[in-house]
């Protein structure tokens, strides 16, 4: 574990959970002005201050994207080869210094240490598959030319040049960098923003990288607000990775339509969990737990919404409060705990606004609903609600925390429809025993994601497949070959052979266009592509 200590620079009398020293060590890497304005953050475990971070300006922002765009063109002449050796050192460090990296997620995000260890290992799994299978994604191919033997098309991607990302505080560690790995493997340099309250497991990733042998200059790290630091990048990138709220993502699209530059977002949900009339409830039970609240529901991809078949309703909600009433909350640091922290005042308030509003209205709280300061600051108990009606809140506006919402219907055409009956697709899941009828029902859902049999690591743990939301839930996949070629410029390059199309010496207009129509003609009865 990271030290406990006091910090007399900030506060004499304040207990801190990370090293001074080494909260200023990471903090160095930050590009920023001498004397910068600093932010104190503060961990949602207690709400003790962290770090003094400084805060970077929008001239900031343009000084790191100048230094990133003078180590890009460097950096893409190296071999793909070696850039992908640097990505699994990257690897082995994240799983050698997992301790620390953790520490931090926890501290910054307020998760458990088992949630902090996912995104461990969803780091360590995306650099060693990006590493691995990256040259194939992104390797040469031929096309079908114009004249078949005479014409050779050759595909290539080309790095974009400095892409910029904008993250959040949810996941420190994999928002904060994951996108970053095949953006650089790609040929990028990279200039990223994570939220202040994300920043040191941030920082210790760029550390990491560093160390892994990232050339200088190539990864930048700026800090501050979104409306100023975060808008400063999505206006000098030349191609934007942003993951965050849909109000917030339209602009981004709009920033990056005018200046006719590329984005992919990953944006709000209001995820579904169906549960059909033959599922295995104990199987289920337990995944639905784990769906609902990992992360304290602070997980994009988390359910808020649990579809049930009228044949096993009663069965299940009995069951599945009973599982939930069992659930350990804590702050501690350390493995055992099943639910910790809400991040911040904000979500709190939101959580708190949301339930009460249903209640008000009408809904009935099975279980939780109720904020616990005795574990933590912004500690809420996960929380069941029956009778949820459109003109509550929680009904379609994504609460973002430990707060469920339980449907009857009597069909899987009525759950398709419920589960779709959202501005929102981002994520979703299916029970049944029967993986087929799971498949079928999963093809009418219309979300970017869907979990047959598992609440979410089956999709999000698979580095090989694309992940990322329809609807208002986003545009563009992280993840498989999507997920890397996003960050690259696709040029064609044709070499003619012999003679041109169009143009043959010694043979009028007239005659070549007979000859190509008959040569047209005959490709199609060829069956050639």
């Amino acid at each position: 574990m990271t030290d406990v200590i006091a910090d007399p620079e900030l506060d004499p009398t304040a207990t801190y959970a990370v090293e001074p020293s080494r909260a200023r060590a990471l903090t160095s890497r930050v590009v920023a002005s001498p004397g910068a304005e600093q932010h104190v953050s503060r961990t949602p475990m207690t709400g003790a201050p962290l770090a003094s971070l400084p805060v970077s300006t929008p001239e900031d922002v343009t000084v790191a994207f100048a230094t990133a765009r003078s180590a890009q063109r460097a950096w893409a002449r190296l071999s793909f080869r070696r850039r992908a050796d640097i990505l699994l050192r990257f690897h082995d460090l994240v799983l050698e210094r997992q301790v620390e990296l953790i520490d931090l997620i926890q501290l910054e995000s307020g998760k458990t240490r088992t949630q902090a260890f996912e995104e461990v290992a969803d780091t360590a799994n995306t650099a060693r598959h990006y590493a691995r299978a990256g040259a194939g994604y992104l390797r040469d191919r031929t096309a079908a030319g114009a004249i078949p033997g005479l014409t050779r098309p050759v595909i290539s991607h080309r790095p974009k040049g400095v892409v910029g990302i904008v993250s959040p505080w949810n996941f420190p560690l994999v928002l904060g960098i994951n996108d970053a790995v095949p953006a650089l493997l790609a040929g990028n340099a990279v200039v990223t923003r994570p939220d202040l309250q994300a920043s040191l497991t941030t920082l210790m990733a760029a550390e990491l990288l560093s160390e892994a042998g990232l050339p200088e200059g190539v990864l930048q790290v700026v800090l501050g607000p979104g409306a100023t630091t975060g808008q400063a990048v999505v206006e000098q990138g030349d191609y934007v990775s942003y993951t965050g709220s849909t109000k917030t993502g339209r602009s981004v699209a709009e920033v990056a339509g005018r200046r006719l530059v590329g984005a992919s977002m990953e944006l709000g949900g209001k995820n579904s969990l169906y549960v059909a009339e033959d599922a295995d409830l104990d199987r289920t039970v337990e995944g639905a737990v784990r769906g609902c609240f990992s992360s304290a529901g602070q997980l994009c991809i988390s359910y808020e919404r649990l579809i049930v078949h009228r044949a096993v309703h009663g069965e299940f909600v009995t069951r599945f409060v009973e599982a939930v009433e069992r659930m350990k909350l804590s702050t501690e640091l350390a493995y055992g705990p099943d639910m910790g922290s809400l991040a911040g005042q904000s979500q709190l308030d939101t959580v708190s606004r949301h339930v009460e509003d249903a209640r008000s209205k009408g809904a009935t709280v099975l279980t939780g609903g109720r904020a616990r300061p005795d574990i933590g600051p912004y500690v809420y108990e996960p929380t069941v609600l029956t009778g949820v009606t459109p003109e509550m809140e929680c009904r379609n506006d994504e609460t973002f925390g430990p707060v469920v919402s339980i449907y009857e219907v009597g069909s899987d055409e009525e759950a398709i429809a419920l589960a779709n009956d959202t501005e929102y697709g981002l994520n979703a899941s299916v029970w049944t025993k029967d993986t087929s009828r799971g498949r079928r029902i999963a093809a009418e859902i219309r979300t970017g994601t869907v979990s047959v049999n598992d609440p979410y690591p089956a999709t999000w743990g698979s580095p090989g497949a694309p992940m990322g939301g329809m609807k208002a839930s986003g545009v563009g996949r992280r993840h498989g070959a999507e997920g890397i070629v996003r960050f690259t410029e696709t040029q064609t390059v044709s070499v003619q052979h012999v003679v041109s199309f169009g143009s043959v010496p010694g043979v009028s207009q007239e005659t070549f266009a007979k000859g190509a129509t008959v040569a047209l003609r005959a490709m199609k009865a060829l069956g050639l592509k």
